[in-house]
Parts: C-alpha cells; structure tokens; sequence
C-alpha cells in the first residue's frame, strides 16, 4: 500500500518494487554486513524528486537509505527492514565545468573516472581517485570522504568539495558551501555533511575544486621479502620529506590473484611490491625518485629500480586497482580500512602478521602506504562457518591494534555497519553525544540512513 502511495507522487517507472529487481539494491560490497528488504526502489532524476521521496518518508515515518554505485566496503549503503532506497544512479549530469574558477557542478550520479575524463578535456583535473573509481560515484565518495591512490600528496575528496545542494532530514532543500576559493561565513555544514554517510542529507549536487592537468610520474618499484621490510621503506620515505604522488604496496596474494583473473603477466620474484611516483617535474622530480629508490634499498629491498617501460608501469597500478575484485574470486573478503601514524606502518604491519596467524586467516595486504592507510584484507573458504568467525575476530583485534598505535578505524571506507562498535572506541562519551545532537538537529525523525555511521550512546 505504501508503495503504491509513493508510486503516485513521482513519475512512471522512478519506483521499483519487483523483487527480483530488489535483489541488486540490497546491500554494498562489506561482506556479512546485514541487510532487509526494502520497501521500494525509488530512481529519482531530480532534486524536486529527491525532496519528494524525503517528505513522503517523512509522513510516513519511513526510514530511507540513500546509495550510490554501491560499491562501499562498510554496510553503509545496505537496506534495512521496509525502507526506502534512494538510489542516485539516474542523476548523472556533469552541470558544469568553469575552466576561469576551475570548478565542476555535478550530480552525485557521475562516476568518479568520468569527471575525471570530462575535466581533461578542459585541461584539468580532479584529483581525489579511490581504487574504485572506474566505478564509484562523486555522491558516494562524498559519502565516506573517500581518498585513494594520490591522496598522500593530493588529499581526499573533502579536500575538494567547495558545496553542495542538498535535502534535509526535515524536506528542505539548501545549498551549502560556496563557489569562491574563500569563505568563512558560518559554520562549516558543508564540510560537517562530507564523510556523513546519509545520515544527515541527502546531497543531489556537489561543487568540486579542480587543479590543473599534472606532469606525466616516474614511477619507482621495490621488491620486498616482507610486508615489514616495505613498510620500513615507507617510513624511510616520509622521513627523507619525500611526498610520492603514489605510494601503495601489493603483496603476493594480491598480484597472483589479479594475474589469475586477467593474465596480466604481473607474478614477480617478491613477497611484497612497494610501487612510488613522483610527478614533481625536472630535476627536483629525478631527485626525488633517486631518493625513494634509496630508501627502499635501505628498507631491504631485494630489487628496486625506476620503470623506463610506462605500460609495464600503468599495468602494476592497474593490477592494485583490480586486488579486491581479484581476491573476491577466491572466497568472501573482509577489508579492514584502518590508518596508523607512518611512522608506526612497520609495527601495524608486524602486529597484522601476527594476528593472521593467531586467528588462522589467510591476509592479503593492499595499502595506500604513503599516508598509512593500510587495507588488509581477510580471506575466507565459502561456506566456512569456522574461518569466518576466526575472520570476524582478527577483524576486530586489527582495529585493536590501530588505536593502540594512535590510528583511526577507517581512513576512507566509512563506518557503515562494520566499524560502528571500533567507532565507539574510538570516539570519547561527550564526542558521541555530539554526533547524536548534530543527527538529530538535521534529521529530527531518525529517517536517514538509521543504525550507520554512529556508535550508539553508552550504556547508562
């Protein structure tokens, strides 16, 4: 009943209720995080249809879960019991790109590669770029503030996010931030909305800085018998003051299980690949790639040299791209999304061994290393009860470990459903009760998005 209600206040063909079609909007990509069915599908195109879902739930008292491309890795996108999903897949326009204030307006549908695409040819560039980029949305990036491959010089999306339109958990429709390269009127909502998962709004357009079109990286490769040795390396780096463009490890798991998928001929003699870029140009840019090289020699690197072969060289970042794709082939994958200090990624590394071991679990380990975001990711047999509780468990101690060494339970993936409980460690009691304030001064019903993103209050 309440379906067909929803299905008389937009137009034909916006609401889905056919559970077949259902099935591919229940949840993101977080392996074991729970889910319901849902009421509806709602496709909105607009932002006049966005409010109109908004106010309908509203009424109704009908929690609702916006979603992007669903390609999240928290549970934060994933259908609770009779909601709404909002799914932002049919606004995909690329309003405008101003080349004079180098900005772009854009609808959160817009694939995060395709704005990249559309900024080129203007001579720019966006540089926030997760792994998923090829297919996650600038919405569901804005979502988690998510990061990426460049980020340890070139910051995460929130970097770059100057405003945005959106509706509110009361059915407003405002617009916050700003167009100009300044401003501090206010508080800062803009930024307070970037990394809030749904929770506070439902954003239907977003403003983003651009930079200008890079200089073409040198690329350096290291070759490591560990995961300790090369995160070594990558504290040598930071302290030299080098800031890479790019600096990820790939271990051996990861790399085989990309070559098993894509014959890309990437097995190489290395337990752990450590890949750097520089793009500074000149010779500042030579010496800056002469001295990463220097410290992954000095951090025990059994080979390391800087590619004179481009492709070579794009198909080693390819090949981090396609790991977690890669690794789902071999059985449900658990990833952690934890960032510790740089100079502590040796140690996380160390103690991430020492709990695959303690809690018989096959880790495979991505990172972007440069600014100690590690992703260790978990593996599991299909069907196997036992590994996924022992998976589940060295879960936890991971994020353990990284508060311990004064890190954070998420560095770009979100909270979602996962980290929620890591949340609550993290976060003191007064903090958490100034999240519940400010969710509840934007969406005063609880309707957006509930049971993400926020510890709940302590106990007494």
């Amino acid at each position: 009943m309440l379906a067909q209600q929803l299905s008389t206040v937009l137009p034909g063909g916006t609401v889905l209720t056919d559970p077949a079609t259902l099935e591919g909007y229940l949840h993101d990509e977080a392996e074991w995080a729970p889910y319901e069915p849902p009421l509806a599908v709602v496709r909105p195109r607009s932002t006049a249809e966005v409010q109109a879902v908004v106010r309908f739930c509203l009424e109704h008292r009908v929690p609702l879960v916006p979603r992007g491309a669903g390609t999240g890795l928290s549970g934060g996108a994933n259908a609770t019991a009779g909601c709404v999903v909002v799914s932002m897949e049919g606004m995909r326009e690329v309003v405008e790109i101003n080349t004079a204030e180098r900005l772009a307006v854009v609808q959160p549908g817009v694939v995060n590669d395709d704005l990249r695409a559309a900024c080129a040819e203007h001579g720019l560039w966006y540089p926030p770029d997760p792994a998923s980029a090829p297919w996650s949305t600038i919405g569901g990036n804005l979502a988690t503030n998510a990061g990426g491959l460049c980020c340890v010089k070139y910051g995460v999306t929130g970097d770059y996010v100057l405003g945005m339109e959106v509706v509110t958990g009361r059915g407003d429709v405002v617009r916050l931030g700003r167009r100009t390269a300044k401003g501090v009127a206010g508080y800062d909502l803009c930024a307070l909305l970037v990394g809030s998962e749904g929770t506070l709004g439902i954003v239907t357009e977003v403003t983003v800085r651009l930079r200008p079109q890079r200089q073409p990286e040198r690329t350096i490769a290291g070759y490591f018998d560990s995961v300790v040795d090369a995160g070594r390396a990558v504290s040598l780096v930071a302290a030299a003051g080098v800031v890479p463009s790019a600096l990820e490890l790939v271990d051996r798991h990861c790399l085989e299980a990309v070559d098993a998928w894509k014959q890309m001929g990437l097995s190489v003699d290395a337990n752990v690949v450590l890949l750097g870029r520089t793009d500074t140009p000149g010779a500042a840019g030579d010496s800056e790639a002469a001295e990463m090289m220097r410290c992954f020699e000095e951090g025990g690197a059994s080979w390391a040299a800087q590619s004179s072969d481009q492709q070579e060289a794009d198909a080693l970042f390819a090949a981090r791209r396609l790991a977690y794709p890669a690794l789902e082939r071999l059985g449900p994958v658990l990833t952690e999304d934890i960032c510790v200090p740089v100079a502590m990624v040796p140690e996380m590394l160390t103690r991430i061994e020492k709990t695959a071991s303690a809690h018989d679990t096959l880790i495979a380990n991505i990172a972007h290393a440069g600014d100690g975001n590690l992703h260790p990711l978990l593996i599991t047999p299909r069907g196997d009860a036992a590994a996924r509780t022992r998976a589940q468990a060295a879960f936890e101690v991971i994020i353990c470990d990284a508060l311990d060494l004064g890190g954070t339970v998420t560095g770009e993936h979100g909270i979602g459903q996962l980290k929620r409980a890591g949340l609550g460690r993290e976060l003191s009691a007064p903090v958490i009760e100034m999240h519940h304030a400010v969710k509840n001064a934007l969406d005063p019903h609880g309707i957006l998005n509930p049971g993400k993103a926020i510890p709940d209050r302590a106990a007494g």
